[in-house]
């Protein structure tokens, strides 16, 4: 299985596109540059077959084979009771944002388990690991942002202070949803929260970016903008 992946992704790989990759993760190593839908296309194969005995042997040798893992937890069918063991011995392993927000948005278990997978994000909400904490928070953003559970993803974001970047933006992306969402149940928060400057500014300015928001919320958003000495 690892010897056919790794051919697989030989072949696909094209320098100019790790050039472009590279530069938007600094840090990490071993990237081949093979694009995101081909790396779907195979995970959706290998969710098809014995995925379970695949992600027990899975190599972590470049930044693709870890992505594939994340993916085909995301497309194999079971519920969080039959991946939970899976998903805990994966998260250890991103070490970016990219691996970090695709598993995410291939992971869809907060739409058929909401509860369960959000008792599941609130143990790693509080971790003191960076990409740990930005996992929930953009599971948050991409499934929880809803009238049952906003005011849940509210208090769940006023929680985290971890001075970290990937985090901070998490947070900043998160807030700007739920503003973009829901204007006026948001509001408040904007007025008054635990953010740090940084993050907080960065929300506001998230939201100002946004085409979905009116150019007169914007402008009064804009006033809510902290100075930070």
């Amino acid at each position: 299985m690892n010897t056919w992946i790794k051919e697989q992704l030989e072949l696909q790989r094209e320098p100019q596109f790790q050039k472009f990759t590279a530069s938007l993760l600094p840090g990490i190593e071993d990237i081949l540059g093979v694009r995101l839908p081909t790396l779907r296309k195979m995970a959706q194969q290998l969710a098809k077959g014995d995925w379970q005995t695949y992600l027990q042997s899975a190599c972590d040798d470049s930044f693709e084979e870890i992505m594939l893992q994340g993916m085909v937890l995301g497309y194999a069918k079971g519920d969080l009771q039959v991946k939970e063991p899976f998903l805990r011995a994966f998260l250890p392993k991103i070490n970016n944002w990219s691996v970090c927000d695709s598993t995410c948005s291939t992971l869809k278990l907060a739409k058929t388990q909401p509860e369960p997978f959000w008792d599941f994000l609130l143990e790693y909400l509080h971790s003191s690991q960076e990409y740990d904490v930005r996992f929930a928070l953009v599971q948050m953003l991409d499934y929880y942002v809803n009238e049952d559970y906003l005011a849940r993803v509210l208090e769940a974001i006023d929680s985290v202070n971890l001075p970290f970047y990937y985090v901070q933006m998490a947070q900043a992306w998160a807030v700007s949803i739920c503003y973009r969402e829901f204007p006026k149940e948001t509001l408040p928060f904007l007025k008054e929260n635990h953010l740090d400057d940084f993050t907080h500014n960065k929300a506001l300015q998230k939201i100002t970016e946004s085409l979905k928001v009116p150019k007169k919320a914007k402008a009064y958003i804009r006033t809510l903008k902290r100075n930070s000495d």
